[in-house]
């Protein structure tokens, strides 16, 4: 049985990850930015969350440290990550996407700020997360950037989302792979990489990286998948069956329920496997694999 005690860890390392945001959001007016602009991107980027991304780029970075400056530089990709991630929701929550009212149970950006707002706030938000990850003399953040442009742009997340608004969309197994593999699985990928490029990892490091992160990033989309169904409003914070009812298909509709939580339970331990050369036989990165599908919400 895990004996890693994970709320211990998880909760000073999300309020290390708010502490963070709260900074780096507090230089936005005073470098310029339009007040109202940087309240709408404070609303969504602070509304709370899991804070998964960030706190795995820690985690890989702290695991791994090699580098004497890899705690500023891992901060800095931390926010970074949750700034595409937020960006993404701000966007997909928009009525051309996919028209959602409520998340984390409050009224989404557009119902708050308009659509144009939304937009725009999205669009700094990813834009300031490379201002982040550039900002410093450390010759490494240019990987840094590489890096989160590859997991969030055409070939990763963004792509992910073509795939998921596809009107020809098969029913089939393959193509839920690929397209999760993007849309999700490619920032949490990032993440996970990003921690051990900003510690200066070695190149073994960087493939289990490559590897955990793939497999946590599919088994958190299943599991999300699994949520939909099996999960109370209350619970998600938004309405439930909403892919099913937006005429999507999801891991359960496709494969099956219990099919879904075994190939979820899977993906975890190949990211266990993957990891434990790293922080052995239980340790942080092992027990956040398990929340990703043992989570309620």
């Amino acid at each position: 049985m895990a004996s890693f005690d994970l709320d211990s860890f998880l909760g000073p390392q999300v309020a290390r990850v708010e502490t963070l945001l709260r900074e780096r959001m507090d230089r936005l007016v005073p470098a310029g930015t339009p007040p109202k602009l940087a309240e709408a991107m404070r609303y969504s980027l602070m509304a709370g969350g899991k804070r998964l991304r960030p706190v795995l780029c820690l985690t890989f970075a702290d695991l791994v440290a090699r580098a004497s400056n890899a705690s500023a530089v891992a901060g800095d990709a931390a926010c970074a990550l949750e700034y595409v991630h937020t960006y993404s929701l701000v966007h997909d929550d928009l009525p051309a996407m996919d028209d959602d009212d409520y998340r984390r149970g409050r009224p989404t950006n557009h119902k708050v700020y308009g659509e144009a707002m939304a937009i725009l706030a999205g669009d700094a938000l990813l834009t300031e997360a490379f201002t982040l990850v550039a900002s410093g003399p450390e010759p490494v953040r240019a990987a840094l950037c590489r890096e989160l442009a590859v997991g969030s742009g055409a070939a990763g997340m963004v792509g992910g989302q073509v795939l998921d608004i596809a009107e020809d969309r098969p029913a089939a197994l393959d193509y839920l792979l690929r397209l999760h593999r993007l849309k999700t699985g490619a920032l949490i990928r990032a993440a996970c990489r990003m921690g051990v490029v900003a510690a200066g990892g070695d190149a073994d490091s960087l493939a289990r990286a490559d590897s955990y992160g793939d497999a946590v990033g599919l088994a958190f989309q299943i599991a999300d998948d699994v949520l939909d169904v099996t999960a109370t409003p209350e619970q998600l914070g938004k309405p439930s069956g909403a892919d099913a009812a937006a005429g999507r298909f999801t891991f359960p509709a496709v494969v099956g329920l219990e099919a879904s939580k075994k190939l979820a339970q899977d993906k975890v331990a190949e990211a266990i496997s993957a990891v434990r050369p790293l922080e052995g036989a239980d340790g942080p990165l092992a027990a956040l694999a398990r929340y990703t599908v043992e989570r309620k919400s």
